[in-house]
């Protein structure tokens, strides 16, 4: 049969196998390690004290419907450290209300704006260096727990000295739209992937949404020092510069889990967009090598099969390798779809990944020319 092929053909064919076989040792290899993950037992008894941190600017919407599901949370000791960063709408007020009713909560007020620092991450740095325990939980002023056992179950997992930070989810809430399946998508991916590398002893990233650190290991690596020039990555760039196989776990419990609601403009999740990749280029040459081969090889994957179905070469082969990529995708997929709590997110997995093939390429170029700011 293969002599049959021109060398154009046959070269396009092993690209094809190639491409296949990187992607499906993806699969079965890294994600299925979140697929069937099983969190270890913890029969620990200890609950150490934490300081939840939220960073927010001109949030008092946000603040007025969120704030209270943490400061209600089901947990002996915790404070919650709010910085309130050069807010200019009625956030200060409604704290300072909140304050009055909960005496664990600390309001970290910055009146004027830092010219010389961009983004989250100085407010963040304020915030966390003010939280009086070394346990920190991070999230934002627009994310809702999905219980009061959140603060509960993030820190579950901090068994002993050695583990100094939990990786979480932090999914967008459901509602009608191609966009927000678009972006609901994104999100359980992007999971599935960080979540993966973790379990495989290679954590590169965090979202801001959902992480827990200690402080200690905070102040140790000198906080966001080595990358306060880049706005964003606060989340990303931190976890990829100190998480390692030795110190960070993930934590998937339906009860961990915070909710936010999804951009609902194109234009807005767009920019969102590229605040996140315009950390990429900044990561750890490993990640970037293993995350670029991951994505490569699906581009390669769907050009070369394009190909030989047009040229019909060898049609059975083709479309038996197409099929088994096909499969363990969705097998893959809907065992972490359960883990995640995203129902039948994956059915979509098949269009959605040629829709993202489309739209990242696009979107990483102009990440490179473009100015990114937080707010």
């Amino acid at each position: 049969m293969l002599q049959n092929l021109n060398t154009i053909e046959l070269i396009i064919l092993l690209v094809f196998g190639l491409a296949a076989l990187i992607q499906l040792l993806y699969y079965w290899v890294l994600f299925a390690r979140l697929a069937f993950y099983k969190k270890p037992e913890n029969n620990s008894e200890n609950l150490p004290a934490v300081s939840v941190v939220i960073s927010a600017r001109n949030e008092y919407y946000n603040l007025l419907n969120n704030l209270e599901l943490i400061l209600q949370q089901d947990y002996p000791d915790f404070e919650l450290v709010v910085v309130n960063h050069a807010s200019n709408d009625e956030s200060k007020y409604f704290l300072e209300e909140m304050k009055a009713k909960y005496n664990n909560l600390k309001i970290v007020q910055i009146d004027q704006d830092l010219n010389f620092f961009s983004g989250k991450k100085f407010p963040l740095s304020i915030g966390i260096k003010s939280a009086k325990n070394d346990i920190l939980l991070l999230t934002d002023a627009d994310c809702k727990p999905v219980s009061n056992k959140w603060i509960r179950n993030m820190v579950s997992s901090y068994g002993d000295e050695k583990t100094e930070v939990i990786l979480a989810y932090g999914p967008h809430k459901k509602e009608k739209g191609f966009l927000n399946l678009l972006i609901r998508y994104d999100t359980f991916i992007t999971a599935t992937q960080y979540l993966s590398y973790a379990l495989a002893g290679l954590p590169y990233m965090g979202v801001g949404r959902n992480l827990s650190y200690r402080k200690s290991l905070f102040i140790r690596n000198k906080g966001f020092i080595s990358h306060y020039n880049i706005p964003s990555g606060d989340d990303d760039l931190f976890i990829n510069r100190v998480a390692n196989k030795k110190n960070c776990k993930i934590e998937i419990a339906k009860e961990s889990f915070i909710y936010s609601k999804a951009k609902s403009g194109f234009k807005e999740w767009y920019r969102q967009k590229l605040r996140h990749l315009s950390t990429g280029k900044v990561y750890k040459t490993k990640f970037k090598i293993l995350l670029s081969t991951y994505v490569f090889s699906q581009i390669f994957f769907y050009l070369s099969f394009t190909y030989l179905v047009i040229s019909m070469s060898l049609p059975i082969i083709v479309i038996s390798v197409f099929g088994l990529r096909l499969i363990t995708q969705l097998f893959v997929n809907k065992k972490v779809s359960s883990q995640l709590d995203e129902g039948s997110l994956y059915l979509f997995s098949p269009i959605m990944e040629v829709i993202f093939l489309i739209l990242l390429p696009i979107f990483s170029l102009i990440s490179m020319r473009t100015k990114v700011a937080w707010k």
